[in-house]
């Protein structure tokens, strides 16, 4: 089993929050709620959900429109998707060649587009797109380009998500329009808030937030309707906005730079039962007082 049933590697992934987001699912009987993502990214925590049946629909955005494209391959064509998995070679010189590709941006073609995201982002080191290539371009550092593209393992990933596109649903809307849209929905829905980090987001990001957007998202979400969890770097500005919140602070692993354990901040909507073992309840100075 991998450690993702996502193509794509990201630092903090959240994933290791997967029997977290179960036990909220059984805990509140939401197991017939879509599950929607407006910062999908890989997804790997949504696949996981859908696979283990603990949802039976998943709606996935990302406003990056190369992490889009290659969704958009993925279940639109896939076949070609494949070939290029298959045949690209993984070399330094195909490297500047798809980091071109990259920043041109051209989503006319999503396949080619989609490519160069899943090109970089399994020969960068950590998985920065924007980042610099696993073992440096003279190729003498201790890992190299290939390590983490295995082709195999990328396509069997690839096509069990293929398997299941009737039941995923994707777009590339601003994170904060994509909550809105789906809140307004007839169908019951649990939504996963995993925004650009607050700290580090604009070496790690190519949509990254400034300080306004995190306020703005934070009265998006306090607006919804529908259950949700949120998830962020562990910031005093974020326990701030999300201080009237249940706010629990949770040990995940980097594997940015230097593999290092640190922590992050996890809130949920109010109407949710909760129980975390493995976190730590944040209690604002000002609440303890009231």
């Amino acid at each position: 089993m991998p450690n993702t049933h996502s193509p794509l590697r990201y630092p903090g992934g959240k994933s290791v929050l997967l029997k977290a987001v179960v036990d909220v699912i059984e805990r509140n009987d939401l197991r017939g709620h879509r599950y929607a993502e407006p910062y999908a990214g890989g997804g790997g925590l949504a696949l996981a959900l859908l696979y283990g049946r603990h949802t039976h629909r998943i709606a996935l955005n990302d406003l990056d429109p190369a992490i889009y494209s290659l969704w958009w391959s993925i279940l639109n064509a896939n076949d070609e998707l494949l070939s290029k998995i298959e045949t690209t070679p993984i070399t330094v010189p195909e490297w500047h060649q798809q980091r071109e590709t990259y920043f041109l941006g051209d989503a006319s073609d999503p396949v080619s587009l989609g490519f160069a995201a899943l090109f970089l982002n399994r020969t960068n080191r950590s998985g920065v797109i924007k980042g610099g290539v696993i073992g440096g371009l003279d190729q003498t550092g201790n890992y190299l380009i290939d390590c983490r593209f295995n082709r195999a393992t990328l396509a069997q990933k690839i096509e069990r998500i293929w398997k299941y596109r009737a039941q995923i649903e994707i777009s590339s809307l601003d994170g904060r329009a994509f909550l809105q849209q789906h809140d307004e929905r007839t169908e019951p829905t649990l939504f996963f808030v995993d925004p650009p980090y607050f700290v580090k987001g604009r070496g790690l990001y190519s949509n990254y937030f400034e300080d306004d957007d995190h306020n703005q998202l934070a009265e998006r979400v306090h607006a919804l309707k529908n259950p949700w969890l949120l998830t962020y770097d562990d910031a005093e500005a974020i326990a701030s906005l999300y201080g009237t919140d249940p706010l629990y602070r949770y040990s995940i692993k980097y594997s940015a730079a230097v593999k290092r354990t640190g922590t992050e901040l996890l809130a949920t909507s109010n109407d949710l039962e909760v129980a975390f073992p493995n976190m730590t309840r944040v209690v604002q100075p000002e609440r303890m007082t009231a």
